[in-house]
């Protein structure tokens, strides 16, 4: 069988790499094609069929499959198929070969059963997704994807330091669940929890994805934080630091979504309020809590794409995005309309949808355990995204004032992977046991219970009515709200450029000082004074040895203070 000769996300991988290779009719089946092996492959390989590999003395387990690594690999494979379906007739090759070496990435993080395995792809995600935003060819993404890449590399350098300092201490390589008592399973976590999203490093979503072309924010806002989710599910289930670093994210991505005027910078916030809710689970850490947040990592992965798939739709046809400059939308392109309603109502946990049924595990968790205060924010924030992600995002684009704007839907192949996601949302959420079959832990959870639909429904309703009588406030300008980004964006680069000056004044004092000092020695002592050019060679030479003297000076300084 094909499952038994490549694993699923080399193969989604080598795909990506080949697929420039094809042009015409055989690309677009290569690029479908390809996606549906790997899916096949999740499902099919085995263990077996993948033995170790040796590598410094070490076994590489590069494949390990049990309920979870499947659980997500599948949602992985849906997303790149549904994902190069949206995009594959408008989007250019680069953008869509590094989108399946970017799904075959993150397919291979979640099979790996060590470390340098998970370190190898890990690192791999970071380049396929930067060069999606290089595909956008613009000024913006360039300059994102230079903030994108270094927020990334750094997260990747405490990454592989935890864990050579894990591996120093333990002796072993194998990815399992860790507790947070040294310093290299605590690099592990904060290595992990960059890619996830979490403060203060937060704002690298909102600043990087919307950057990306009209397709390329579906792929991003599929995989890394994912996979963060899935790492953290694997590695530090129950870690109790996780359930308020979570509740930050998910009332900092409100926030900032109500602020914002950019419709992919509303969702690109959503996308940290969402994940903060599988983060909470995960530290809340009971099976119920972790089912919770492995269903809620896989449904948010298809409603999130389907709101950004409606978002890119409309940025495609009209070419505007921010949401003072739209309105009006569902009288031209009805079809967009009715598929970004349903990806809010998702979002929002809305009964009869996918978002319901695996939202609402992870706050019965919070109340099974008796964590009062954490049920009542996790209630809060419940109607803060209906208010940004269920209602502000359709209202401002496809209702309130009229545009003038009269754009078509996207062409069929766009529209048909919006229709794939809708479906899947009300499916899911319609049919709830097929996803709880896949949980990594057995269920035993109704969603469909008086008391669950009730208290969301009245949520939602109370919510609902406070955004239509705050209208007026919710109103949006053309503005661009900055946080914590604020720092790498602005205060570093003017930081870096006041050093530079201060280095280059010291520089130029310190060759002043030693070319008087020279001239004063060779008058001093009768030299014959040299001409400018090699005098300035000189002194070039002689600052470089003063700055060695100057260091070895103060070493010898403190190593004398110390005995």
């Amino acid at each position: 069988m094909i499952s038994s000769l490549l694993h699923p996300g080399l193969l989604l991988i080598l795909g990506g790499l080949l697929l420039p290779m094809f042009s015409g009719i055989w690309r677009t089946a290569w690029s479908l094609l390809i996606p549906l092996l790997s899916l096949a492959g999740v499902w099919l390989a085995n263990n077996n069929a993948f033995p170790a590999i040796t590598f410094l003395d070490y076994e590489l387990a590069y494949y390990e499959a049990d309920r979870l690594s499947r659980l997500f690999a599948t949602v992985f494979a849906i997303m790149a198929f549904t994902g190069i379906l949206f995009c594959y007739r408008q989007a250019r090759i680069t953008e869509m070969s590094a989108a399946m070496v970017y799904g075959g990435s993150a397919i291979g993080v979640v099979f790996a059963g060590d470390l340098i395995t998970l370190f190898v792809f890990w690192e791999l995600m970071a380049l396929g997704s930067m060069f999606i935003l290089w595909a956008a060819g613009t000024r913006a993404a360039w300059y994102a994807s230079r903030r994108y890449i270094m927020i990334h590399l750094l997260g990747g350098v405490l990454l592989m330091t935890g864990i050579v300092a894990h591996v120093f201490e333990t002796g072993s390589i194998a990815f399992t669940a860790m507790q947070i008592g040294s310093v290299g399973t605590w690099l592990i976590l904060i290595g992990f929890l960059i890619n996830v999203g979490a403060p203060p490093l937060s704002a690298w979503i909102a600043d990087a994805y919307p950057e990306a072309s009209f397709s390329g924010m579906v792929f991003l806002s599929a995989f890394t934080t994912k996979t963060a989710i899935y790492v953290l599910l694997r590695g530090f289930p129950g870690t109790d630091i996780l359930i308020y670093l979570g509740l930050f994210m998910i009332f900092y991505g409100i926030v900032y979504a109500l602020l914002e005027n950019d419709m992919r910078r509303i969702l690109a916030y959503s996308i940290v309020n969402q994940v903060g809710f599988m983060v909470c689970g995960i530290g809340i850490g009971t099976e119920l809590a972790l089912n919770g947040a492995a269903a809620h990592a896989f449904t948010h992965i298809i409603y999130k794409a389907l709101l950004l798939m409606s978002a890119g739709s409309v940025l495609y046809m009209t070419g505007k995005r921010k949401c003072s400059d739209l309105g009006g939308l569902f009288q031209s392109m009805p079809l967009t309309a009715i598929c970004g309603i349903i990806g809010a109502l998702a979002i929002s946990s809305f009964p009869l949808t996918s978002g319901f049924i695996s939202k609402s595990m992870i706050t019965q968790a919070s109340v099974n355990q008796h964590y009062l205060t954490i049920w009542l924010l996790l209630q809060a924030a419940s109607a803060g995204v209906f208010l940004h992600a269920g209602i502000k995002f359709p209202w401002f684009v496809f209702f309130q004032k009229d545009s003038g704007l009269r754009p078509s839907d996207p062409p069929w192949n766009m529209r048909l992977a919006m229709l794939l996601f809708s479906f899947f949302c009300i499916f899911m959420g319609v049919a709830p046991g097929l996803l709880y079959q896949l949980l990594p832990y057995p269920v035993d959870y109704v969603p469909y219970t008086a008391a669950h639909v009730l208290t969301q429904l009245q949520l939602l309703l109370f919510s609902g009515l406070a955004f239509f009588v705050l209208l007026p406030l919710m109103q949006r300008t053309l503005t661009i709200s900055l946080d914590f980004d604020w720092v790498y964006r602005c205060l570093l680069p003017r930081c870096a450029r006041l050093f530079g000056s201060l280095w280059s004044h010291i520089n130029h004092g310190m060759s002043l000082a030693l070319l008087w000092l020279r001239q004063g020695l060779l008058t001093l002592f009768g030299g014959i004074y040299q001409s400018p050019v090699v005098s300035h060679s000189v002194v070039r030479i002689s600052l470089a040895v003063i700055w060695v003297v100057l260091f070895l000076a103060g070493y010898l300084i403190f190593y004398l203070i110390e005995f």
